[in-house]
């Protein structure tokens, strides 16, 4: 058991930090990044990377892509599409179980302190709004039943948020191969139209054959591993608000720690479950 928590003893203890993994995600980077590089040695390795880079077939493919996709949802919501692949690649995680640790240390606080000797603590997770706006609620006094209906309805709204920038991409990888094979059918009319002056095959044919191309290298190399990542890194969110609701709730309701603890090996997954009490 944490003894800095104990009644009586002098002194303010530090809160156990979270662990947490670099604020880059160096698996999205280097997976996009690796895939992308390995497709252009292999064009540099066949002799003839110009044949590959038509400004046509870009503003067809990602300007189409952008404007359909845009059409489906709203701008606001492409908006919120970008900021949550921003913080996709450049984010802190939080290690789930040592983040429980802390709420019981907190909790634990609150039992043997009182509730505003929390307040001295919040700096300490100033950086985790949901945290932060619960402890907050109880230091105020609000009771635990309506601190738990408020977290849980920004919760879900959060959850919406997440789901929708989701979408998002998830369309844009369905819409990008569609754009392409738009983009061919332009070429070959453009290339069945001019038959008879052999200088426009080759262009249109260009047009043709690289849309397919930008739209299929768009849709499986960007748009659905980041789809997939922002689908893991919001369960990882989800579960850590779903521990602060917890922890929030119980000490306005003055619980005893160890039935919190209880609560957040139910939900935590086993390799991360906690022991605080032992």
């Amino acid at each position: 058991m944490a003894t800095d928590t104990q009644p009586g003893q002098g002194g303010q203890r530090p809160l156990t930090q979270p662990a947490t993994r670099g604020s880059v995600d160096v698996a999205t980077i280097f997976g996009i990044l690796g895939a992308s590089i390995l497709i252009g040695t292999a064009i540099v390795l066949g002799g003839s990377p110009s044949s590959f880079i038509d400004y046509p077939s870009v503003l067809i493919v990602i300007g189409g892509t952008f404007g359909v996709v845009t059409a489906c949802f709203s701008l606001r919501d492409m908006a919120g599409a970008f900021r949550t692949v921003g913080r996709t690649v450049f984010r802190t995680n939080l290690d789930a179980g040592e983040a429980a640790l802390q709420l019981l240390q907190l909790a634990q606080i609150a039992r043997y302190r009182g509730v505003l000797a929390i307040q001295s603590y919040m700096p300490a997770v100033e950086d985790r709004e949901m945290l932060r706006a619960g402890l907050a609620m109880v230091v105020d006094g609000t009771p635990g039943e309506d601190v738990e209906r408020i977290m849980r309805r920004e919760v879900q709204a959060i959850a919406q948020r997440q789901t929708r920038s989701v979408s998002i991409m998830k369309k844009a990888a369905e819409i990008s191969p569609a754009m392409g094979l738009i983009g061919t059918l332009v070429g070959l009319i453009q290339m069945l139209a001019n038959l008879d002056d052999p200088n426009t095959i080759g262009p249109s044919m260009a047009v043709a054959l690289l849309t397919t191309f930008y739209g299929a290298l768009l849709s499986n190399v960007v748009f659905t591993p980041l789809a997939s990542k922002m689908e893991r890194n919001a369960t990882e969110e989800m579960l850590l608000n779903q521990l602060y609701v917890m922890a929030a709730s119980s000490i306005g309701r003055q619980e005893n720690p160890r039935r919190l603890e209880m609560l957040f090996n139910t939900v935590l997954p086993p390799s991360q479950r906690v022991d605080y009490f032992g």
